[in-house]
């Protein structure tokens, strides 16, 4: 259970907060599951996986390669007079964290405590919390399904590596349209404070392999020098930020919504060479591209494949064993407003907030618009908490949240 370290005079003032217990208690049973992306997520999906077929529920679940990690899909299907049978709604989240290693945490962060008004545990806001408040609803999903009354099917999307590239969601997508599934909307709960999260940036990372040949520094005509090129790659790269970002900057092709209005583009890692008597042979990078929702990856990689092929072919004039690999790494959609704007409605009347926020970190929700779902970003706690040490949720937020999926819970029933 959870351990409470408040203090007397916390307690005293948090009294007469009446905290959703059962949310909590699922929280705090998520994050006792050691589920940071390198390790197996499975003993954690077949606890929720158990409960779910406790309810009656069919389950299904879809596997990596190694099948030491799952995701987990399971729909209350609407009453036998409803029209939307194959429709409904998908509520989303990951069961993977960021690693704590290297953080010195208060508490540990495998065990949720509470402090003060505050729950702290790793997952407690990205976003086990999300989770622990849909799987208290389902009961109750579940007895209005049996009674006839849930008029569009509640479908709980739970995935696997979304922190390490977002790599177990398509499945899910996948899965579902085999099995002839059209969700009308989905809602992914990453921690947007409650807030209604309407676009975010895709994200596409690339690993650049540029192979020299060695030789030694007094002859280097007789080498190609694989830093030397990666740098000029590198200069380019640099060259087309700049002139994505003025571009963009003038919103002509921008967005004033994102806090930052442009796509982005910059280098992050480089190594390379041996000895600096050494020709080097082989250099590495990689560069980050953050793209609006209405731009594509290729406004960037088609010029930047124009400028390897034209450096590859100076290199293997001079040696042909040369070149360059151009080695995508992560690629995750942009998250787009464009056919959300029923859901956006619903939303706001739920939440009695007709504020859109767009931003600049990635989820899953891009791939769930790319398979033509609408979608938004709507869960309990803060980004800003989101991987660091000593992460937490307030509770106030798990009331926040159970309140709005109620809310969205009765606006799918039959009255």
């Amino acid at each position: 259970m959870m351990r409470n370290n408040s203090t007397d005079s916390d307690s005293q003032a948090n009294s007469d907060i009446a905290y959703p217990t059962q949310s909590l208690d699922w929280l705090t049973r998520l994050i006792a599951f050691d589920t940071v992306s390198r390790h197996s997520n499975l003993a954690l999906i077949e606890d929720v996986q158990a409960y779910c077929e406790q309810l009656g529920l069919t389950v299904d679940l879809t596997f990596n390669d190694a099948k030491n990690k799952a995701n987990l899909f399971v729909t209350v299907p609407a009453g036998e007079n409803a029209d939307q049978l194959n429709h409904g709604l998908v509520l989303s989240g990951h069961t993977d964290v960021v690693p704590v290693d290297g953080q010195e945490w208060t508490s540990d962060p495998f065990t949720a405590t509470i402090r003060g008004d505050k729950l702290y545990g790793r997952g407690a806001c990205d976003m086990k919390g999300f989770i622990g408040c849909v799987l208290t609803l389902l009961p109750q999903a579940v007895k209005l399904s049996n009674t006839g009354q849930l008029r569009r099917p509640l479908h709980l999307a739970v995935s696997f590596d979304e922190e390490v590239g977002c790599l177990g969601a398509p499945l899910i997508l996948a899965d579902i349209k085999a099995r002839g599934i059209t969700p009308d909307y989905c809602i992914v709960g990453e921690p947007t404070n409650m807030a209604m999260v309407v676009a975010h940036k895709g994200i596409s990372i690339y690993r650049c392999r540029v192979h020299g040949k060695s030789a030694h520094s007094s002859l280097t005509a007789q080498g190609v020098n694989a830093i030397s090129y990666a740098s000029r790659l590198i200069g380019y790269v640099d060259e087309l930020a700049e002139e994505i970002s003025h571009r963009d900057d003038t919103l002509s092709d921008g967005d004033a919504m994102f806090d930052v209005p442009y796509s982005t583009l910059s280098v992050g890692t480089i190594q390379g060479g041996t000895a600096t008597n050494i020709v080097p042979n082989l250099c590495e990078f990689t560069f980050d591209y953050r793209n609006l929702p209405h731009m594509t990856q290729d406004d960037i990689l088609i010029p930047i494949q124009a400028k390897v092929a034209e450096l590859s072919a100076q290199m293997q004039a001079r040696a042909p064993e040369t070149g360059i690999e151009l080695i995508q790494a992560v690629g995750v959609p942009a998250m787009t407003d464009s056919d959300s704007a029923e859901l956006q409605s619903l939303i706001a009347t739920l939440t009695n907030d007709e504020q859109r926020h767009k931003v600049a970190y990635a989820t899953e929700g891009g791939q769930f618009t790319n398979a033509g779902i609408p979608t938004i970003i709507c869960g309990p706690g803060s980004i800003e908490q989101a991987h660091k040490v000593d992460e937490y949720v307030e509770l106030i937020e798990i009331e926040r949240c159970d309140t709005f999926l109620q809310k969205l819970l009765d606006s799918c029933t039959i009255k």
